[in-house]
C-alpha cells in the first residue's frame, strides 16, 4: 500500500523542482509519474533529443527518496512528426482526418506512427532502463480515449484485410461465416473488403463486429511493441497501462496479459455525470460517486493485473471534462483512496500535484491549487499516508489477496455485439453487468471480475450478464465448477461469426440449460412487464417489474425446468435447471437483489443486506467499512479493540477498518 502522485516538471520552473519534491516526500508520496506528454520537450526537432531537463528532473525526484514511473510519450505526437507523416492522423467515419491540436491524435494502424514510436521508445528505454530512481514504467497513456480505438484510414483498411485473410484463410470461408448472400454482398477477395462505415444504411453486422475486433487487436498490437522493448532495455522493472473507467473499446484483457500491472484513472464524479444513471440517481450521489462505480473498476482490473493493480489517477477535487463538475464532499477522496487499497490496489497516484494555471485541464484541481497552497484533496491525501503506516504497523496482512466466493463473467465483445445489435436503443451491457454487481455488493458480497476464459474453480456463486457469444467449453466449465450460476437475457444468442445459433439461444449452453428461446422483445422505457414469483401466495401480487428486454421461453419442458417467476401473461421470466438460474429479463434493483440474496443462501454464502448507502470490503484479516451516505453508520457486533482505522460509529464519507478474526 503507498501513494503516488502525477507531476509534471516541464510546467513549472526548475527553481520549484526540489521543494515539490520535498514536499512530496512529507506528505506521503512514494512514486511520482511523469513525462507522459512531453515528447515534444524531449525531442524538440526532428532525431535531436535534449535529455538534460528530464535527467535533472529525474535526479531530483531520485534524491528526495521518490520512485518515478517513467512513461513513455507517444499518447501526444509532436506537431513536427505529424508534419512529416499525416498519414499517422486517425480517420473518423465521416473519411476527415482528425487533426492536430490536442491529444491521443495517432492511428494505431499507421505504419509510419508505429516505426516513429519504437523509436521514441528505444530512446527513452535506453536512456532511463537502468537509472535507479526509475523503479516502474507506464505504456503510452488511456489508449482509445476520446473515442480514438477505431480508425478508418487506408492503413487501418489494409490492415483489417490481411487480418481477416489470417482469421478466415479464403474469402469463400468468410463469405459463409459473414453470410454475404444476404443483399448480394458476396466478395470475391479480400481486396474487396471496405471499412464497415459510409453505407446507405446499416452495414453488416459481421463486418462491423470483427472490425471491432481487428481495432482491439491493433491496440494489443501496439502497446506489445512498447513493452518489449522496455523489457529488452530495462529488465525487473514492472511495465503498467493506465486505463479508463468503465471503457469497453477494446478487450482489455488482451492487452494486460502483455504487462504487469493493470493501472486505471478513477474519477467517480465525472463518471457519474457521463454514465447511464438518472437525474436523480446522479443528485443523490453528486458529490461522492456512485457506492458501487469506483469498486466496479477495482474488480475489473485487479482481475487483470499480475501484480497488485493501482489507480494511476485519483481524482482529487473537481475535474474539468464533465458536463458539470461538483467538488468532492470532505473525506471523499481519502474515502476513494482506501477502498481502492480494500480491493488489493497497491498503489493510489492522485491527478495531479499541481493544479495547471493554463491550457485544457486548468480548471482540473491537483492535491496542490495553482498558487502551491495544499488543497482539500492534497490534506486527505496525507491523511491516507498516516493511515497506511497505522494499518501496516498494526497488521502483516493488510497486504493479503482478496479471496471472493462471488464471481461475475465481464466480457468486451459482448459490449460491441450489442452495440452493433442492440434490437433496443437502451440495451447497454456495461450497464446492466454494473447492476449485478452492484446488486451483489449491496449483499455485503466481495465479487471477483473475471473473463469468460477464466478458471471458474472454487466459486460458490458464477453470475454471468447477457453474454450472446459463449465459448464451447463454457457449459463445461459451469457445470464444473460446482457452484450456483446465474445467467442473464440474450446469453448465448449469437454464434462466434454472429448468426443464431441453430438449436436457438440458450445456443451451446442447451446441455445445462435445456430451454429455448423462440421469441425475443425490446421493451422503451417507459414500459415494464410485471413479474410474480412462484411462491407469491397472491396470484395478482407483483414481486417485481422486467425492464428493457424478454426473452420468451418455450413452456413445454416442465420436466426439466422448475419455473421460479412467470411475467404478467404467463411466459416464464425466471426458470431453473439444478444448480443453472436463467433469468429471461433485466430486473428491477428490487427484484434483483432479492433473488441474488436467494441464490446465494443456494450456495452457501452468508449475505449482509447493506442498503444504497454502506459498502463492506474483505482483505485478508481486516474488513473495510465505508459510508457513502449522509448519516452515521454504527457497528455494533465488532470490538473496540479491533479497530485499527476509525471507530463502530462512521460518520458520513467516514472509513472504519477492524480485523475480522
Amino acid at each position: 500500500m503507498r501513494l503516488g502522485v502525477c507531476y509534471y516538471p516541464e510546467h513549472w520552473p526548475q527553481s520549484m523542482w526540489e521543494d515539490d519534491a520535498r514536499r512530496m516526500k512529507a506528505l506521503g508520496i512514494e512514486q511520482v509519474r511523469i513525462a507522459e506528454f512531453a515528447w515534444s520537450r524531449i525531442e524538440p526537432t526532428p532525431g535531436e533529443y535534449d535529455w538534460g531537463w528530464l535527467d535533472r528532473a529525474i535526479d531530483v525526484l531520485g534524491a528526495a527518496g521518490l520512485q518515478v514511473v517513467m512513461c513513455t510519450p507517444t499518447a501526444t505526437p509532436p506537431k513536427w512528426l505529424i508534419d512529416r507523416h499525416p498519414d499517422i492522423l486517425p480517420v473518423g467515419a465521416d473519411g476527415r482526418p482528425r487533426a492536430f491540436g490536442s491529444r491521443r491524435h495517432y492511428d494505431f494502424s499507421s505504419p509510419s506512427y508505429f516505426a516513429a514510436s519504437q523509436r521514441i521508445c528505444t530512446a527513452i528505454a535506453e536512456r532511463y532502463g537502468k537509472h535507479p530512481a526509475v523503479a516502474y514504467w507506464q505504456t503510452d497513456n488511456e489508449f482509445g480515449c476520446h473515442h480514438t480505438v477505431v480508425s478508418y484510414s487506408p492503413a487501418a483498411v489494409g490492415r483489417f484485410r490481411e487480418w481477416l485473410q489470417a482469421r478466415y484463410q479464403t474469402v469463400d470461408a468468410l463469405n459463409r461465416a459473414w453470410g454475404t448472400v444476404f443483399w448480394s454482398m458476396e466478395y470475391r477477395s479480400f481486396d474487396e473488403i471496405d471499412a464497415p462505415v459510409a453505407t446507405v444504411t446499416e452495414a453488416h453486422p459481421s463486418h462491423r463486429l470483427d472490425y471491432r475486433r481487428f481495432a482491439s487487436d491493433e491496440v494489443a498490437r501496439y502497446n506489445r511493441m512498447q513493452v518489449e522493448i522496455i523489457r529488452a532495455h530495462s529488465p525487473g522493472r514492472p511495465v503498467a497501462h493506465n486505463f479508463m473507467q468503465l471503457f469497453t473499446e477494446f478487450d482489455h484483457y488482451k492487452v494486460a496479459a502483455d504487462l504487469d500491472v493493470a493501472a486505471w484513472d478513477s474519477y467517480p464524479l465525472g463518471a457519474l455525470e457521463e454514465q447511464w444513471f438518472a437525474p436523480d440517481v446522479k443528485a443523490r450521489w453528486l458529490r461522492s460517486g456512485h457506492p458501487d462505480f469506483a469498486s466496479f473498476n477495482h474488480d475489473v482490473y485487479r482481475g487483470m493485473s499480475k501484480l497488485p493493480f493501482w489507480v494511476m489517477e485519483q481524482q482529487p477535487g473537481p475535474v474539468n471534462w464533465a458536463l458539470w463538475n461538483p467538488a468532492p464532499l470532505p473525506g471523499m477522496v481519502r474515502l476513494w483512496s482506501w477502498e481502492a487499497f480494500a480491493h488489493g490496489a497497491g498503489c493510489v497516484s492522485y491527478f495531479r500535484w499541481r493544479q495547471a494555471p493554463f491550457a485544457q485541464e486548468q480548471m482540473h484541481a491537483g492535491l496542490n491549487t495553482p498558487d502551491n497552497r495544499l488543497d482539500v484533496g492534497g490534506s486527505e491525501a496525507a491523511q491516507v499516508a498516516d493511515d497506511i503506516r497505522a494499518v501496516l504497523a498494526a497488521n502483516a496482512d493488510a497486504n493479503a489477496t482478496i479471496r471472493s466466493k462471488v464471481a461475475l463473467v465481464y466480457d468486451y465483445e459482448a459490449k460491441w455485439l450489442f452495440e452493433i445489435h442492440p434490437q433496443g436503443a437502451d440495451f447497454h451491457y456495461p450497464r446492466f453487468a454494473f447492476e449485478y454487481y452492484s446488486a451483489l455488493r449491496s449483499l455485503g458480497l466481495d465479487v471477483d471480475v473475471v473473463p469468460v476464459d477464466a478458471s471458474l474453480d472454487g466459486y460458490a456463486l458464477i453470475v454471468v450478464p447477457p453474454l450472446p457469444v459463449v465459448p464451447a467449453d463454457f457449459a463445461t466449465r459451469l457445470a464444473s465448477s460446482g457452484g450456483q450460476v446465474v445467467i442473464g437475457p440474450r446469453t448465448g444468442s449469437k454464434t462466434q461469426d454472429m448468426q443464431i445459433p441453430a438449436n436457438l439461444p440458450p445456443g451451446a449452453l442447451a446441455d445445462v440449460l435445456p430451454l429455448r428461446v423462440w421469441r425475443v422483445e425490446s421493451m422503451r422505457p417507459n414500459v415494464t412487464e410485471a413479474v410474480r414469483l412462484a411462491d407469491t401466495e397472491d396470484a395478482k401480487a407483483e414481486d417485481g417489474v422486467a425492464r428493457h428486454w424478454r426473452d420468451f421461453i418455450e413452456d413445454d419442458n416442465a420436466n426439466a425446468l422448475e419455473v421460479l417467476a412467470r411475467f404478467a401473461d404467463g411466459h416464464p421470466a425466471y426458470v431453473r435447471n439444478g444448480a443453472f438460474h436463467y433469468f429471461a429479463s433485466l430486473f428491477d434493483e428490487a427484484l434483483t437483489v432479492r433473488l441474488f440474496s436467494q441464490i446465494a443462501q443456494h450456495a452457501g454464502i452468508e449475505t449482509l443486506p447493506l442498503g444504497d448507502s454502506v459498502r463492506i470490503s474483505r482483505r485478508g484479516a481486516l474488513t473495510y467499512v465505508f459510508n457513502y451516505g449522509d448519516a452515521a453508520h454504527m457497528i455494533t457486533d465488532v470490538a473496540d479493540g479491533a479497530f485499527v482505522i476509525g471507530s463502530r460509529a462512521i460518520e458520513p464519507q467516514g472509513v472504519a477498518v477492524y480485523r475480522s478474526n
